[in-house]
């Protein structure tokens, strides 16, 4: 897609979930961008973006919904809930994506672009597929509500995206689980063999403005949007460990029935699907969503890991 061919200058963008982790990379790739932004948020921050005007609200309200749609050249919908109770997700993710959706159409929104996951597919392992190929299956409330989030942007004419694991400055989930499963489990998990597909926060926020502006629509569907190489388990360790954020992995070879017993032994936060997230093939193809968007894919994230060491290192002592 060819820049001259996005919006024309001065258009808005309407962005949800802003202040989140992947939202607030996506807000500051668009600032450089020098586009206008109009976000929604419950509680405008302290430290607001001044680049952004933000519209007070949330999902479900309808005059903010409207306000920030209204005359908007694209939206971004960012914002789901990722942990809950049934009605807690459904509230966001299934009604909440709806109601946007609806304000979208009636303002005429022509570009839309929606963040779902990977983890809509359920329980693994899954080892190189494409879109859909195995039927999705989620298991938690958080991913069966985005499953039909997705749903509601489709209908919409939305461009939807499902990434596997996201890395990067602001992430509290991802490293601080493989820093608890690296002491539970202190053992190279199936021989470390397994790919999983992982994207930096930096380069998905890439991405995701690639696909807003720089044509004249997104593409509509679902596409994944990892990197298009995958990790393999025990690379993303071993790059962490030389970071001196995990023990370098030095145990025995285990297979992963045995490593289901060391995790059940030694109780934590993680879950044992949780953990199978990064100790079995959770591997999704990539590569047509970054050439579709003309966005070149980046080095990929073991190599961007250094820039987010000192917000790991934070977060990991907190």
């Amino acid at each position: 897609m060819a820049a001259e061919q996005g919006p024309a200058a001065g258009t808005t963008v309407a962005l949800t979930g802003a202040t989140g982790f992947i939202g607030a990379g996506v807000l500051a790739a668009l600032g450089a961008r020098g586009v206008r932004v109009r976000a929604l948020a419950r509680k405008v921050p302290e430290n607001a973006d001044p680049g952004a005007a933000w519209v007070p609200g949330d999902l479900a309200d309808a005059t903010a919904l409207a306000a920030l749609c209204e005359g908007a050249g694209v939206l971004i919908h960012l914002a789901s809930r990722v942990h809950g109770s049934a009605a807690e997700c459904e509230a966001v993710n299934d009604r909440g994506t709806a109601a946007l959706m609806a304000a979208a159409t009636r303002a005429g929104v022509p570009t839309i672009v929606h963040l779902s996951t990977t983890a809509v597919y359920g329980e693994g392992p899954h080892a190189g597929i494409d879109v859909d190929e195995v039927q999705p299956a989620p298991l938690s409330e958080a991913s069966r509500t985005r499953l039909i989030g997705e749903r509601h942007a489709l209908e919409a004419g939305a461009c939807v995206l499902r990434p596997g694991l996201v890395t990067g400055t602001g992430d509290r989930w991802v490293v601080p689980a493989l820093a608890e499963v690296v002491r539970r489990v202190p053992v190279r998990w199936a021989g470390g063999e397994a790919r999983i597909s992982v994207v930096d926060r930096s380069d998905l926020a890439r991405l995701i403005t690639a696909l807003a502006l720089d044509g004249r629509t997104a593409p509509t569907g679902v596409h994944h949007a990892s990197h298009p190489d995958p990790v393999r388990s025990s690379d993303l360790i071993t790059a962490l460990a030389a970071l001196g954020l995990l023990p370098a992995p030095d145990g025995p070879d285990v297979p992963w029935e045995e490593c289901r017993r060391l995790l059940a032994a030694a109780p934590g936060r993680v879950s044992e699907r949780q953990f199978a997230m990064v100790a079995r093939d959770h591997w999704y193809r990539s590569e047509a969503v970054w050439r579709l968007a003309a966005c070149p894919p980046g080095p990929g994230p073991l190599a961007r890991l250094p820039e987010a060491a000192a917000w790991y290192r934070r977060a990991l002592s907190e």
